[in-house]
């Protein structure tokens, strides 16, 4: 068999480790920690670690990684704000952690990923579920709601941005599956539950994943066309895109409400004007306000970029509530924050640098999934919480060992 006893059960116990962390990412805080602990006991404390560090700095991928957890590290440096400095180190501490976790020789089996992806699958499903069963039992409020840039509760303590992205993962996830596996009857039940997805995230209306959504969906229409060499396809796909939104419109009334308020939010966006409790006028004077620290410091400021961004709001939208300012909506202003210009360039890099990952086989699925991941956090935050921190560096790693293995054809499991 050339496995002993012992690598086996440790790869029994790193697979449950892994389901583990993924059914705590959607129920207890406390239990996603102490099973990442869990995880990383078992994959780096053994007697091959110096050679696992090795690999992990010698692989611009995963050091790449780790650079989103150095960069605001090292600006210790530089900031005054020892308090918030220890916040992010510590938020942003799995972002080290994970790629050196990887970056060991262990490995999951064809089967083990497969059923890593299914019970992702499936705890995505049943969250969406308790989703509109939330909204099914106060959907008149709901409604009037999405009026006011509230959206239907969510699974990962009503974080839209994040589930919404993760849903679109399991979209991506499932069309893989479809594509490497003959499930034979299961194949419909796979079929169905990216529909069901596809229509979920429609009635949400998170526009991160609805985004993300139809980019990955024109993605994958154009690889297909291209790969089988059917032209006429991109035709069908085009009425598809074209018909989507209007049948959610038509039917989806969350979907129209959330369409209506978008509009009005610009409205006042563009006329320069300030609304409390406005959800893109907020996030636009966060983009500013980032932008201007950055401008003024062009070497950085470390964890001092949440003070100078309060003190821009302080100089230049005084009326503006303290419980509705926000950190720069974008993680590259974050990262500009942290390091300045330099730290910029180097995020815009880390986030290109999975492109020119060496994969056998997968490619699409795997640009597919980073640049989905590179998009989110374009005006989002994720990185700053430990929720988008885990989502972010799990998965892309999850799918960067899955694909190690996986055959360009079908599985043979």
């Amino acid at each position: 068999m050339g496995i002993s006893i012992d690598q086996l059960s440790k790869q029994r116990f790193i697979f449950f480790s892994i389901v583990l962390m993924l059914v705590s990412l959607f129920t207890s805080r406390f239990l996603l920690s102490v099973s990442f602990i869990l995880f990383l006991l078992l994959t780096c404390f053994h007697k091959n670690i110096i050679q696992q560090l090795i690999f992990f700095f010698q692989n611009p991928f995963l050091l790449g990684i780790g650079f989103l957890f150095f960069i605001p590290f090292v600006s210790f440096l530089w900031s005054e704000d020892r308090n918030m400095w220890m916040h992010f180190a510590r938020i942003k501490l799995p972002l080290f952690l994970f790629p050196v976790a990887f970056a060991g020789k262990w490995q999951l089996s064809l089967k083990q990923w497969k059923y890593v992806a299914v019970v992702f699958i499936f705890i995505v499903f049943a969250g969406c579920c308790w989703s509109l069963w939330q909204y099914e039992q106060n959907m008149h409020t709901i409604h009037e709601q999405y009026l006011k840039a509230k959206l239907i509760p969510t699974p990962l303590e009503n974080d839209h941005v994040r589930y919404s992205l993760v849903v679109v993962i399991a979209v991506i996830c499932l069309v893989l599956l479809l594509q490497k596996y003959r499930l034979e009857t299961k194949w419909f039940m796979l079929l169905f539950a990216a529909v069901f997805f596809i229509v979920y995230l429609h009635i949400l209306s998170a526009r991160t994943g609805l985004i993300s959504l139809y980019f990955f969906l024109t993605g994958y229409f154009f690889y297909l066309s291209l790969k089988l060499r059917r032209t006429k396809w991109l035709i069908v796909f085009f009425m598809v895109v074209i018909a989507m939104p209007v049948a959610a419109w038509l039917i989806f009334p969350t979907f129209q409400n959330r369409i209506r308020y978008n509009l009005y939010d610009l409205s006042n966006v563009r006329s320069n004007k300030y609304i409390s409790g406005s959800n893109d006028g907020n996030r636009i004077l966060s983009l500013r306000a980032g932008w201007n620290v950055l401008q003024e410091n062009p070497f950085g400021v470390g964890s001092d970029v949440v003070k100078k961004t309060y003190e821009w709001y302080d100089n230049n939208v005084p009326q503006m509530l303290k419980s509705e300012r926000l950190f720069p909506s974008s993680e590259p202003l974050m990262y500009g924050g942290f390091g300045g210009w330099i730290g910029l360039i180097l995020y815009f890099i880390i986030m290109v640098l999975p492109l020119f990952e060496r994969l056998k086989t997968n490619y699409f699925f795997w640009c597919i999934l980073n640049l989905s991941m590179a998009f989110s956090l374009l005006f989002d935050i994720g990185l700053e919480a430990q929720f988008g921190v885990f989502i972010y560096a799990f998965i892309v790693l999850w799918w960067w060992k899955w694909f190690a293995i996986l055959p360009e054809n079908k599985a043979s499991v």
